[in-house]
């Protein structure tokens, strides 16, 4: 009975071993690269002449423990000796190949004219006739009942067999191979005469194919020049289509940007008209007030009685020629006195050019001491005449200076600006009529602010009347 796959048999000597593994190297090359088992995948990426001797363990080992892969070489072992395969006949334990049918009916399948398989037996004298080799090999694949003593006769046969040539055995074996030689031959002119009329088949096919491919080559370059001629009218429509786009975009921007400086040029012109309106109407407000309190204080002064003469009554009469405004009543423009009798009049407004009179005041003082001390002597002035009093200041970079206004006084640093320019634009400011009292040394300040209707008077003289005080 044979033995079951795994199973420890009788000692393989080491020509049937070299046999068995050679035959499963050969096989290894045409199995599909999905039923090649495990331990054969790296083998069977190695060279075909290397395979029997790198990979020899790995034959060997797949050979005893994969029972598929043994069938698979068995077949292939009866489909090249199969006389001797047919005188091992079937085991009772024979095995079956990877698809499920026995591997002897493969054998029998495979090599048609072989001669039929013996009854179902012991194997043991199977060897008869056959070259020991060969019969140990197809026993330890096919494994009949009885393999095991097969393998063993066949083993010691080879072992008694001398060094030298056999002539009976080489004789057999020319024989087998001449057989198998002539058998494949004629499968062969067969397959040639089947393989002739497939290619001239194919070379019909091939024919009609290369027409058929010319044809779609024609169509394809009509397809080609077609394309790249519709290609290049969509990159000018679509070049077209963005530089439209783009004069759009800049367009848009640029109304856009109109638009932004219409609206803050119209913001602007409102703020100013705005600005203009407020300050007319405190300019009139102002000049009728204080048109109103000349008048009245005129009146009181003049004692003028009530008009007698009409408008009639002075037909024919000569123009009065207009006398010049009289500046200071007599007195000299250092007399403190001329300060007060303008500071008397009715919405008066003193303008002073502050560095300009602290210098000539205290002059070794610093600066912020010397602002204080104008500041409050000019405080001690509005609450003694109660006119309106503005003390301007030449402005610097950083952060404002301290000290703001006293009571009374209001306080101005020029931004921007000198303050000769703030005096000059807070006297063109106000409305003509208005008593407005500019004190200043500077020459070109007096000037410019006297030819807007100011009065100007020294420094020195303010100076004079905060000595007083």
């Amino acid at each position: 009975m044979a033995d079951a796959p795994g199973q420890l048999g009788p000692t393989v000597p080491d020509a049937v071993r070299a046999v068995l593994v050679r035959l499963a190297a050969e096989v290894l090359s045409t199995v599909e690269p999905a039923d090649v088992p495990a331990t054969l995948r790296q083998v069977q990426r190695f060279a075909p002449r290397r395979r029997a001797s790198a990979g020899a363990l790995p034959l060997w080992s797949a050979l005893e423990g994969d029972a598929a892969f043994r069938a698979r070489v068995a077949r292939v072992w009866a489909g090249a000796r199969p006389d001797v395969a047919a005188r091992l006949g079937r085991g009772s334990s024979a095995e079956q190949g990877d698809d499920g049918v026995p591997a002897e009916a493969g054998f029998a399948a495979s090599s048609p004219g072989a001669e039929p398989p013996a009854p179902t037996g012991d194997a043991t004298g199977a060897h008869v006739a056959a070259v020991p080799l060969d019969v140990a090999v197809g026993a330890w694949l096919l494994r009949p009942a009885g393999w095991a003593d097969v393998v063993a006769e066949a083993a010691e046969e080879l072992a008694a067999e001398p060094e030298g040539d056999d002539p009976g055995g080489a004789l057999a074996g020319a024989l087998d191979a001449l057989r198998q030689a002539e058998d494949r031959a004629t499968v062969l002119t067969a397959q040639l005469g089947e393989a002739r009329a497939r290619a001239e088949r194919a070379e019909e096919d091939a024919a009609t194919l290369r027409r058929e491919q010319r044809r779609l080559r024609s169509d394809a370059d009509r397809a080609r020049s077609e394309a790249r001629r519709v290609a290049a009218e969509a990159a000018d429509v679509l070049a077209q289509a963005t530089a439209a786009r783009a004069a759009a975009d800049e367009a848009l921007e640029t109304a856009h940007a109109l638009r932004r400086a219409a609206g803050a040029e119209r913001a602007q012109v409102r703020q100013e008209a705005r600005v203009a309106r407020d300050l007319a109407g405190v300019r009139v407000r102002l000049l009728l007030d204080t048109l109103v309190d000349a008048g009245q204080g005129l009146r009181a002064e003049l004692a003028l009685p009530p008009v007698g003469d009409r408008p009639a009554d002075l037909v024919g009469t000569p123009a009065p020629v207009p006398a010049e405004r009289a500046t200071s009543r007599g007195r000299a423009a250092s007399d403190p006195a001329l300060l007060d009798d303008l500071l008397a009049l009715p919405h008066a407004h003193l303008v002073v050019d502050g560095y300009n009179v602290s210098k000539a005041a205290w002059p070794s003082l610093s600066l912020a001491e010397q602002r204080r001390r104008l500041v409050d002597a000019l405080a001690n002035v509005a609450g003694r005449t109660g006119a309106e009093i503005t003390c301007c200041f030449d402005g610097q970079e950083g952060p404002r200076p301290s000290g703001g206004g006293a009571r009374g006084v209001r306080v101005l640093f020029s931004v921007g600006e000198i303050a000769d320019d703030l005096i000059r634009r807070l006297v063109g400011a106000e409305p003509r009529g208005r008593v407005v009292v500019v004190v200043t040394s500077d020459r070109q300040v007096a000037d410019d602010v006297e030819a807007a209707g100011a009065r100007v008077v020294p420094s020195a003289t303010l100076v004079a009347r905060v000595a007083r005080l």
